[in-house]
């Protein structure tokens, strides 16, 4: 195995697959990281199992758990989960124990008293350490019979003690093998500790060099350090650990206690977005470790030189990209020389190329725009078109502008509809929402108000040009898809909002857009795309209810007043599953009296994207809410590929009518 100059490990937190775990964990060992470590974090999901996972099947890696503690887990399920991983991973188990954050032991009603916490963890200590030894102990309860571990004795497991209080510290120094220092530990605050550990060590007669001092700290990693900071503050775990900085924590490190208190105000009313806004680059840049590889490398070392001998770098965004970003920033700082850190580059000093600037322009409007959205704008306006050829009226021109136009006001009302949400409070950093292009700072409120004026006026060019072919209809259809693009999430209307978004958005989208089109296309009207328009307007109605349906509780928070708010859960789902399935049926009655072709039918292929809807459909009713997470992404599929099915059936009847 490869070999660093220096130690370095990597941090994750108990969240994601547990295969991607053990692969970085796999990655981390090959590039020559000492050890993983799994982050405990309460309500996600557990931290021993993700290192069980780990242990098992990576070796040459020590493997960390921390901090658990006494008040969750007795000391002698503790003293048998590390029997355990002992014997996957001999001599390869760590164990960083502490004493929980009141916080989180409030939440879930354990009894917690500031005062007896280190005892209980010094206890902690020796329970297990006489325990792994194989020797019985007393009864806890007098009278009953003594606690005989049925484990063979474990290796020598380091015990790293996780705190940040004097008295935790006090005893770190006394009894144990190394400290831990917590995520969003600042370097003038782990000085603090550290003399506290060292002056403890050295009265209990122990060299404070003997005492390993390991370290999460919390990396995100990006083109600039501005990037890093501006995605940093709009995350929710680094938002939820500014807002629990202890006073002590805060002012050995500068910082009045007045500006955590309005971030956790903030943060306990789940305002998230709010709470992102007031962190200022100050706070996050004694906290977390944010910018380029480079950049982190060089503010480890920092950590190191303030005594933490072992790092854990830990992506806040535990995902692919920031997992790979953090192992190599890690390598950079293992493969450098101590005492060579930098200083860093004033914030204002930092410039991008501009290419870089602008692929960060393009991929936020990219992202605001919502492309995957496009099939609800460009399916009713193919349908007009394809319909239009089966007349024998087909125009090319007129078609590719009414198709442009269309995507145009899409790309306007979900601009609007973005700036809205967020400024309503629905759109918040933790909405299971396709874009959050504002608020997570990739583009401005101002800025995208622009970007949909734009969009609405080219839109409104192109529409002149159709009124200058096809007459006045035209001003009447393009006015009323101007107004309900507009107006969806805009005042004075905010129909997104009510319970008549779901009709309302059925008929700009079903029968307004596919009329519209095949009037602008062929200058006449008919029943059959009346009849065509109703099976793609239901479809496009169920990308709306199931966003509706899946964002109940949001929408409520924000006094939103949707057909699901009002109606509940069950019949959210029975709309949805009417609307999905009325789409098939309607379709098949209009091929059945004659309005359609045959050749119609050939959106039945679609189907099987129909059954899959309608499982997770019912999934999502029976309380599972992952099943209906993407849901609206997914209907959208649905309703491309009917669409697009029915097209191409629409067009072989043309060519057979031929």
């Amino acid at each position: 195995m490869p070999s660093l100059a220096r130690r370095v490990g990597l941090g994750l937190a108990a969240r994601g697959s547990t295969d991607d775990v053990v692969e970085w964990a796999r990655l981390a060992r090959d590039r020559g990281l000492e050890s993983v470590w799994f982050h405990d974090s309460y309500f996600e999901r557990d931290a021993v199992t993700y290192a069980t996972a780990v242990a098992s099947q990576v070796d040459g890696i020590k493997v960390g758990l921390g901090a658990l503690n006494p008040y969750t887990r007795h000391p002698v399920l503790l003293a048998m989960t590390v029997s355990a991983l002992d014997e996957m991973a001999p001599e390869r188990i760590l164990l960083g124990l502490g004493s929980a954050l009141p916080l989180r032991l409030g939440q879930m009603g354990v009894p917690y008293a500031p005062d007896e916490a280190a005892e209980r963890v010094s206890t902690a200590i020796d329970t297990l350490r006489t325990l792994w030894k194989g020797e019985r102990m007393p009864s806890g309860k007098p009278g009953l019979p003594p606690l005989v571990p049925q484990f063979p004795p474990v290796h020598r497991v380091p015990i790293y003690i996780a705190g940040y209080r004097s008295p935790m510290m006090a005893l770190a120094g006394q009894k144990a093998d190394g400290y831990l220092a917590r995520p969003a530990e600042s370097i003038p605050g782990l000085r603090k500790l550290l003399r506290v550990m060292n002056k403890s060590a050295k009265a209990a007669g122990r060299d404070p060099k003997d005492i390993d001092v390991a370290g999460y700290l919390l990396t995100l990693v990006a083109d600039t350090r501005r990037d890093a900071l501006n995605r940093a503050k709009r995350e929710p775990f680094v938002i939820y650990m500014m807002s629990i900085l202890s006073d002590v924590t805060l002012k050995r490190a500068g910082f009045e206690t007045a500006l955590r208190d309005q971030i956790a105000a903030a943060w306990r009313k789940e305002d998230f977005t709010t709470a992102g806004n007031l962190i200022p680059d100050e706070l996050l840049d004694a906290f977390i470790v944010c910018g380029t590889r480079q950049e982190v490398a060089n503010r480890a070392s920092e950590y190191h030189e303030a005594g933490m001998s072992l790092p854990l770098l830990q992506p806040v965004v535990q995902n692919e990209e920031q997992t790979m970003a953090v192992l190599d920033a890690a390598v950079e700082y293992g493969t450098a020389a101590a005492g060579g850190v930098t200083s860093r580059t004033a914030l204002g000093e930092q410039k991008k190329s501009g290419l870089a600037a602008l692929r960060d322009r393009l991929g936020a409007y990219y992202e605001i725009a919502r492309p995957f959205s496009f099939t609800a704008s460009t399916v009713p306006v193919a349908v007009g078109g394809a319909l239009a050829a089966v007349e024998g009226l087909f125009d090319w021109t007129l078609f590719l502008v009414a198709l442009v136009a269309s995507v145009l006001l899409h790309i306007g009302t979900n601009v609007t509809n973005e700036i809205y949400d967020v400024r309503k409070g629905v759109d918040t950093i933790v909405s299971p929402r396709a874009s959050h292009a504002i608020v997570k700072g990739r583009i401005g409120d101002r800025e995208a108000q622009v970007l949909s004026i734009v969009a609405f006026a080219a839109a409104f060019a192109l529409g002149v040009y159709l009124v200058s072919v096809r007459g006045w209809p035209i001003v009447a259809l393009g006015l009323a898809g101007l107004i309900g693009g507009y107006t969806y999430t805009a005042p004075p209307f905010q129909y997104k909002f009510s319970s008549f978004g779901i009709p309302l958005v059925f008929l700009l989208m079903g029968p307004l857009m596919v009329v519209g089109a095949f009037y602008a296309i062929t200058g006449t009207f008919h029943w059959s795309a009346l009849a065509v328009s109703v099976p793609v307007g239901f479809l496009v109605a169920a990308i709306l209810h199931g966003n509706e349906w899946r964002d109940i509780s949001e929408d409520a928070r924000a006094g939103a007043r949707t057909f699901s708010v009002r109606a509940g859960r069950e019949a959210a789902h029975w709309l949805y599953i009417s609307l999905v399935v009325g789409a098939y049926l309607a379709l098949t009655v209009a091929v059945v009296v004659g309005l359609l072709p045959t050749w119609s039918l050939l959106a039945m292929l679609s189907l099987p994207l129909l059954v899959r809807q309608i499982r997770s459909a019912e999934f999502g009713a029976s309380g599972q809410q992952r099943a209906i997470a993407m849901i609206d992404l997914q209907t959208a599929q649905l309703h491309a590929a009917f669409g697009y099915l029915m097209v191409v059936g629409l067009l072989v009847a043309a060519l057979a009518a031929r």
